[in-house]
């Protein structure tokens, strides 16, 4: 398998490609999937044969990236808890590693597309994150008023115990954003470059759930 570096550790350059709308995993982040298709069973077969790693990348519609029908940028994701549900589906969790640019498509194999990948700019993604975020009770007060809005209830006593990474990459990856809001908080450069972005994102759901022209 070709393989690329990110500062001293070495990733893979070709990758089995799942593709979801909606589906994303940040860096140091957890996924569960249930996995349906025939191509996509069969690139679990594979994949749990060979690292247990695979690249979850948005469709995109638009396609300004080098792969027709998929964003430029996704996350390396390996398999760290798999089982079957008797019907012939997979329940895995996927835990995300490092994002990437797409470089080019490579032939597909058994049904499922591969692309080359290169990991250039996301060193950062393999450091366990130390950040301390201005606006994190701000964050929280935002979601909290807009899932309430939508009558979505949450354990909120639990983010307490969240480091404000680990915040940030779970309410990034569990709100109701919308596909490409999603694929641009996962592009974002920064924890608190994600924070913001939430918290405009948020402050805008809000302005048009209220009618109102403004809120604080």
């Amino acid at each position: 398998m070709a393989t690329g570096s990110v500062g001293d550790t070495t990733l893979p350059q070709i990758l089995p490609v799942f593709a979801v709308p909606g589906a994303v995993v940040l860096p140091h982040g957890r996924i569960p999937m249930i996995v349906f298709e025939p191509r996509y069973i069969a690139m679990i077969d594979d994949a749990l044969g060979k690292g247990r790693l695979f690249a979850l990348v948005q469709p995109d519609p638009q396609t300004p990236g080098p792969v027709k029908d998929l964003h430029a940028v996704g996350t390396l994701v390996r398999i760290v808890a798999f089982g079957e549900t008797g019907d012939g589906r997979y329940l895995i969790t996927g835990q995300g590693i490092c994002r990437f640019h797409i470089v080019a498509e490579r032939p597909g194999d058994n049904g499922y597309r591969r692309v080359e990948v290169n990991y250039t700019g996301y060193q950062k993604d393999l450091d366990e994150p130390k950040i301390v975020l201005t606006d994190r009770a701000k964050l929280i007060e935002l979601m909290r008023a807009h899932l309430g809005a939508l009558d979505i209830s949450g354990d909120w006593d639990a983010l307490d115990s969240l480091s404000d990474d680990q915040l940030t990459d779970r309410l990034a990856m569990v709100c109701p954003f919308s596909p490409e809001e999603r694929q641009a908080l996962l592009e974002a450069v920064d924890h608190q470059t994600r924070c913001s972005l939430m918290i405009a994102l948020l402050q805008r759901d809000l302005i048009a759930e209220s009618g109102s022209s403004t809120i604080h």
